[in-house]
């Protein structure tokens, strides 16, 4: 009986119960909730992103220590106490797993998505990322080479994807608009 009853139905139902018990309250799941949709999350990364892309001063200090570039901009927090930043070149393409989990830097990409948590992503992108890519809908030239970066209770990686041609005289609002969660990641390349 309880396998027709839909995963959205059975969440509000359990909130309510716990709102009736007391156990949480409603004004401080809102605000968790909120928190997560509109503070942290991708808009965060492409910020990020975007001042490096137009401040080269903050993009050799992104580089050289992601965290503290990254808690310059406001952007700290669980899941975000070390971040290195790897820069997306002609020569390399950098793509980002958890293999043993899903450790995510959540500060600057949000909640993870579930392709990143899928055990068959975990374990396929480090044995044949070209293939995986594919699959994503990014092709990787074959003269480029791919690295494949291993995220970790201690540390965890944020793509900086390279620029596209024809943004050059756009400022960092505009350029965050277009930077994805999935370039981030290194699945997806920038599109202007």
């Amino acid at each position: 009986m309880t396998d027709r009853i839909s995963p959205a139905l059975r969440t509000e139902a359990l909130e309510q119960l716990l709102v009736e018990r007391e156990m949480i309250d409603p004004a401080v799941m809102d605000k968790f909730i909120s928190n997560y949709e509109n503070d942290v999350g991708p808009m965060n990364g492409a910020k990020v992103v975007a001042r490096a892309w137009t401040d080269p001063d903050y993009k050799a200090q992104l580089l050289a220590d992601g965290t503290a570039a990254i808690k310059e901009m406001g952007f700290s927090g669980p899941q975000g106490e070390y971040i290195v930043v790897l820069e997306q070149t002609d020569e390399v393409h950098h793509v980002v797993v958890c293999t043993l989990c899903s450790c995510y830097p959540w500060p600057v990409l949000g909640l993870p998505p579930s392709w990143y948590k899928d055990p068959a992503y975990r374990s396929r992108v480090v044995r044949e990322p070209r293939a995986v890519l594919h699959e994503m809908g990014l092709d990787v030239p074959d003269g480029k080479r791919i690295e494949v970066w291993d995220s970790s209770a201690e540390v965890r990686y944020l793509i900086l994807p390279q620029r596209p041609a024809g943004t050059e005289d756009w400022d960092a609002e505009r350029l965050a608009g277009i930077v994805t969660r999935d370039a981030m990641v290194g699945v997806a390349e920038v599109q202007a």
